[in-house]
């Protein structure tokens, strides 16, 4: 055998292999594929860590990249800013209720503009909220503490309240987030919260609106929604889901981004994956296909499958009907706060959104971000937070009517 014959076999039989190779990895590709088809530019992901104040995280990154949005600076700013001025007002709220009020470390989606309207802002730089001797958040100590000073103060031991108590209260706070300093630096000049937001964080709360979908109060009204963490008792524009869905891709395709509040305690939702699914898990409603595929399988077998993530499922068709049932039942609770950027389709041209979340980009698909399913977006959304020029034109002027 020549040299040159020995060759031109020996590339021959690598070709033939390699395309058995390449044959047996797209026959094993397993997966769901995305392409992004609209997003929205925003600020790096940030980590809260083992704290519950996703609400912070969350309308932070709305704020900061709503900032982006209108082409001026976004600063990194503080998420414990926020969160420190919540601890104090829902102190002084659950003190005059006696008790009766939510007290947590959970917060809705209207909390930050708030705190931003009353208080001002400052950069996480000059307030990180970390003086405890941890790289991370991480607040189950101090919401034990504060809860129990709270506690203490309710059963009226001195028969009338010291005025030493928020003095007390705010001890706390300055000894594990840190004394908010009454002036900082920013680019060599000084600033107050108020100097710092009127100049950097520009924004007007009047132009953002709070939008739900339930059937226990009427369509085209506010209400205040029925949820723990709504603690400032928050009034929230109520519209049917088609409707809120679309208004979400009205945002989303004309630049504006999306505060979303969800549910996230499902079978579905899979951060590992940077996946949240509604399968359809009823035999009955699904193709004959389907059918013949799945009836033979147990539940448990069946859910194993189904929520296995290897491949895209058929989903749930969801109803409003479907929605007030799960929220009526605690099915749907208000778990967490993220932030919808951007619109993607799967390989199979199904509709998902780009969310990001606030549980760092270590060790997860998607770098801290993941794709929600139109159908979870349905039945799982508690609330969302826009800008109200990124309302459809039907919704602004249902609103405006309101």
């Amino acid at each position: 055998m020549t040299k040159f014959t020995f060759l031109l076999l020996f590339c021959t039989l690598a070709y033939f292999v390699s395309g058995q190779d390449n044959d047996t990895t797209k026959k094993e590709k397993k997966g769901y594929e995305f392409t992004v088809i609209k997003e929205i530019n925003t600020t790096s992901v940030k980590d809260q860590h083992r704290s519950g104040t996703c609400w912070s995280f969350a309308a932070t990154s709305f704020i900061e990249t709503e900032l982006l949005r209108q082409g001026k600076e976004a600063p990194d700013l503080s998420e414990m800013f926020a969160v420190r001025k919540c601890y104090e007002e829902k102190a002084d709220k659950h003190v005059r209720m006696h008790g009766k009020s939510y007290f947590t470390g959970g917060g809705a989606t209207n909390d930050v503009l708030d705190v931003l309207t009353k208080y001002g802002a400052i950069t996480n730089e000059a307030y990180s909220g970390l003086q405890y001797g941890s790289d991370g958040h991480v607040h189950g100590e101090i919401d034990k503490l504060l809860n129990a000073y709270i506690s203490a103060l309710i059963t009226n031991p001195n028969k009338e309240l010291s005025v030493a108590w928020k003095n007390g209260y705010k001890g706390i706070l300055d000894a594990y987030l840190g004394v908010v300093p009454e002036k900082f630096q920013y680019k060599g000049n000084e600033y107050t919260t108020e100097e710092f937001s009127k100049k950097f964080v520009p924004l007007n709360a009047k132009d953002y609106v709070y939008l739900t979908s339930f059937t226990h109060h009427p369509f085209g009204i506010e209400f205040i929604l029925e949820v723990p963490d709504n603690w400032s008792n928050q009034k929230f524009f109520n519209i049917p889901i088609e409707e809120l869905v679309a208004v979400v891709d009205n945002a989303l395709e004309n630049g504006y981004s999306v505060c979303w509040a969800a549910d996230v305690s499902e079978k579905g939702f899979s951060w590992k994956n940077g996946l949240a699914i509604v399968p359809e898990t009823d035999i009955k409603e699904m193709s004959d296909s389907e059918q013949l595929k799945w009836e033979a399988l147990t539940k448990e077998e069946l859910d194993k499958q189904i929520y296995s993530f290897d491949n895209p499922v058929t989903e749930k068709k969801i109803t409003q009907l479907l929605r007030q049932i799960e929220f009526d039942n605690y099915k749907t609770t208000d778990d967490h706060l993220m932030h919808i950027t951007g619109i993607a389709k799967d390989q199979n041209g199904n509709k998902f959104y780009k969310v990001k979340n606030s549980w760092g980009n270590k060790n997860q698909k998607y770098d801290g971000y993941l794709y929600v399913s139109e159908a979870y977006l349905k039945l799982k959304t508690i609330n969302i937070l826009l800008h109200k020029d990124g309302l459809t034109k039907e919704t602004r002027k249902k609103y405006n009517q309101k």
